[in-house]
């Protein structure tokens, strides 16, 4: 896109002065839920204590979940669904007390939707570690205050065997379909792995077989941009007043996020080089569109996530390796018979396709043989939450496989 005046056609998504006043007043210490919050449409499942997977332990889980449609007699038509790294269980419903955000897969799940909730139930945890009811950094610990720094590390496999526990608490022995895109996308491919007996079909969108060190090192620039902020505390920020917690840190970190989840032509035509106001940016103190889009979406992830939080879960995600201890990713995922479902997009600058290829090719049951099932998007990563025909469309195809 050629360069544009202010007087040009905008973008579509220039930031609105309605949607700066939102953001004024001082930023809440923590944007996850905490006890005392609304509620919501959430529920709460205790599980125990949780031994983790590299020696810590965490008493009296506690799992937060929503649940859309009915569970029937049998407890055998119920869809396992698990979110992506700033995601939770809201998959439909408005904004509202104790919802920060609308439903993030409102056009997938629901009455004659794909995941029809006139047939099946459909389980959504917030995984463990996360910031929206499930026991995490901000949750209490033993010592009577927030677990903060001293929250034990988690992996993968950690929030699989939650996942696993809550499911039993339900009374669900088996799940229909286990499903999850992004960081979902690992702990569905982890589910199928490690609870074999326990799922009748597999998808996997948007997810690696493993972490790469590319992948690593963009997390470790987020990571760095949360543990470097002075009012992080190494993690030990909760007692502090609204306005002074680590919401810079955590702001700059959801910016370069930003950037790998949407392809970088979808940016260049949504924005080009225009600018934001009728001052110019080159020299004027104004700004760049895309500058003034990161920034707000930065900021107002501060109102809705934790920083501690995202710590604990991006560094899961670095732990993500199916074939750690398995004898490597293709012995592994050749245990994988069941209809599987791997979906991925070739624009993805964040989880590429060819590591969706690559899980594809080792893995029996998936449906188009040994290459990715494409859906093809100038969205990038987001694509799995945007192109909802294209991905329902799919989902429906595993459910009749």
């Amino acid at each position: 896109m050629d360069w544009q005046t202010p007087e040009d056609s905008f973008p579509t998504d220039f930031i609105t002065d309605a949607q700066l006043r939102a953001l004024m007043g001082r930023p809440p210490i923590s944007g996850g839920w905490r006890d005392g919050d609304p509620v919501g449409d959430r529920k709460f499942a205790a599980i125990g204590d949780l031994a983790t997977e590299f020696g810590g332990e965490i008493p009296n889980v506690r799992i937060a979940y929503e649940t859309f449609g009915e569970l029937n007699e049998r407890r055998d038509n119920a869809i396992l669904v698990f979110h992506a790294l700033t995601g939770d269980s809201h998959l439909v419903g408005s904004a509202g007390a104790g919802h920060p955000t609308d439903g993030w897969w409102a056009e997938i799940v629901g009455p004659g939707r794909p995941l029809d909730t006139d047939r099946f139930c459909i389980v959504a945890p917030n995984v463990l570690g996360g910031c929206q009811g499930s026991t995490g950094p901000a949750s209490l610990s033993p010592e009577g205050r927030e677990w903060g720094g001293s929250f034990p590390y988690l992996t993968i496999r950690d929030q699989v065997a939650a996942t696993a526990r809550f499911a039993d608490e339900l009374g669900i022995a088996s799940f229909r379909a286990v499903i999850g895109g992004s960081m979902g996308g690992m702990h569905a491919l982890e589910w199928g792995l490690t609870q074999r007996d326990r799922l009748d079909r597999l998808a996997v969108i948007a997810a690696p077989p493993v972490t790469t060190a590319d992948q690593i090192g963009l997390n470790l620039v987020q990571l760095e941009a949360i543990r470097s902020d002075p009012s992080y505390r190494g993690g030990n920020y909760y007692d502090a007043p609204d306005g002074i917690g680590p919401t810079h840190g955590l702001a700059t970190a959801r910016r370069l996020a930003l950037l790998n989840y949407r392809s970088n032509t979808e940016l260049d035509e949504r924005f080009g080089r225009a600018w934001q106001s009728a001052v110019s940016p080159l020299g004027g103190g104004g700004r760049f569109a895309v500058e003034s889009y990161l920034d707000f979406h930065g900021n107002k992830f501060t109102r809705r996530f934790d920083a501690g939080s995202y710590v604990t879960l991006v560094q899961a995600m670095n732990s993500h390796d199916v074939g750690r201890g398995r004898g490597g990713v293709r012995a592994a995922l050749s245990t994988l018979d069941l209809p599987t479902l791997v979906l991925g997009i070739p624009s993805d600058r964040l989880f590429t396709l060819e590591g969706q290829d690559e899980i594809a090719r080792h893995t029996p049951g998936n449906l188009d043989g040994d290459r990715a099932t494409r859906i093809d998007s100038p969205f990038g990563h987001d694509a799995f939450l945007i192109e909802s025909e294209r991905v329902g469309a799919q989902l429906a195809r595993l459910l009749a496989a």
